[in-house]
């Protein structure tokens, strides 16, 4: 069965065409800065590599670009429009309504939609490239995976807020968690890495948009993001954790609209708001170069993620795992480096050494002296998707 896996991000489309139940990758390639004039679009199989800039205006554009693409007689590998028997998409938001994998009818895309205001960023991108997938690979099923269903298992002393009960029971008020996908996908590598009993792990998915996870006995029990993929951890574009008083202070005293608020912490804040920059390298850069606004924002953010590994290690009553995942988690030295100094009172000291080389595969960074395993596992959440599709597909 070959799985074509659509992974629509804030500013990416990352898609495999992988061949279930070998989870053999057939071409791979990502879509980058949506949304800019100088995006780009980057294609392999096999040894056959394409790179392309070019500006991708939108999704919409950007997700028809890679289909084309994958279609191409030059560079589709071999395969047709009929190869592809199953897609399988990444949605962020789902509600407490999904727990597993799923078909996709209009039922399912009606309840992508009710979440779009609370996933604004990503359940709109998400439920295109459904319909387009429709559209383009009309005799394919759609399967959808969703972020959401790996966090609910957090116990309602992690997902409930302290607001009246009826907003909980009666509208679904609560935390859900997000990058469920990669959490599962990097903390079942990092257990089958680490060789010996790890049943406390906290997971950082580190990129545009970032989340930590406590993950107990391989389950989710708590997760920086909540009602909607916007609080916790400082991120490209988005705030994380904010008073909620500012929020009527800008509405109240500064004049600003609700649709204004909402648009300056999803799209305006975050490191961009910090620095001028989204992107990490720009700002790491600028940093190496003496700018104090972006040095200031790396201090900011490792204190951020450094405030939820003790609160989550609290949580688990200890921390045997220490997972950096994601594009800044895996290729941030810098940043690692910030999160990790100063918490040896946790079992944590990270080795210079084995932070600074390279490597694409799963590793230990730690020094190998405290009990602690850190670890960079390279996610990979289109093999998730696929896996996700494949064994719901079997089993039904």
């Amino acid at each position: 069965m070959n799985i074509l896996v659509i992974n629509s991000g804030s500013s990416s489309i990352k898609f495999q065409l992988v061949k279930m139940p070998e989870e053999e990758v057939i071409c791979r390639g990502v879509a980058d800065r949506i949304g800019t004039e100088d995006a780009t679009l980057t294609y392999s199989y096999g040894q056959n590599k394409f790179y392309e800039q070019l500006p991708i205006p939108s999704h919409e554009a950007g997700l028809e670009r890679i289909v084309r693409t994958l279609l191409d007689s030059e560079t589709k590998s071999g395969h047709d429009i009929g190869d592809i028997e199953v897609v399988g998409h990444r949605v962020v938001h789902g509600g407490s309504e999904f727990s597993g994998t799923v078909i996709v009818d209009e039922s399912v895309k009606k309840q992508i939609r009710k979440y779009i205001p609370m996933a604004p960023l990503h359940n709109p991108h998400n439920l295109l490239g459904i319909e387009l997938a429709e559209k383009l690979i009309p005799d394919s099923r759609q399967m959808a995976v969703f972020d959401t269903a790996f966090h609910q298992t957090m116990p309602k002393t992690s997902h409930k807020y302290a607001i009246p009960e009826t907003l909980y029971e009666d509208r679904g008020i609560r935390a859900y968690g997000f990058h469920g996908t990669s959490h599962s996908y990097v903390s079942k590598k990092a257990m089958e890495f680490a060789g010996s009993p790890a049943d406390k792990i906290i997971s950082m998915h580190l990129g545009n948009g970032c989340s930590i996870t406590a993950v107990k006995n391989g389950k989710s029990i708590d997760h920086s993001l909540g009602f909607a993929p916007s609080n916790g951890l400082i991120m490209g574009t988005r705030s994380g954790d904010i008073d909620h008083a500012i929020i009527f202070y800008l509405h109240r005293e500064l004049g600003y609209e609700l649709n204004d608020i909402q648009a300056l912490l999803d799209k305006e804040s975050g490191m961009l708001g910090l620095t001028g920059f989204s992107d990490l390298r720009e700002i790491e850069a600028a940093a190496q170069q003496g700018d104090l606004k972006c040095q200031m924002a790396l201090e900011m953010n490792a204190y951020r993620i450094k405030k939820y590994i003790g609160a989550y290690a609290a949580a688990m009553n200890g921390l045997d795992i220490l997972i950096f995942t994601a594009g800044i988690g895996e290729n941030s030295r810098a940043l690692r480096s910030l999160i990790c100094k100063d918490l040896e009172f946790l079992g944590i000291e990270l080795s210079s050494e084995k932070n600074n080389a390279d490597s694409s595969e799963i590793r230990s960074i730690d020094t190998g002296d405290m009990p602690v395993k850190i670890l960079v596992v390279p996610t990979d959440e289109e093999i998730e998707i696929a896996r996700q599709a494949y064994l719901t597909i079997r089993n039904s």
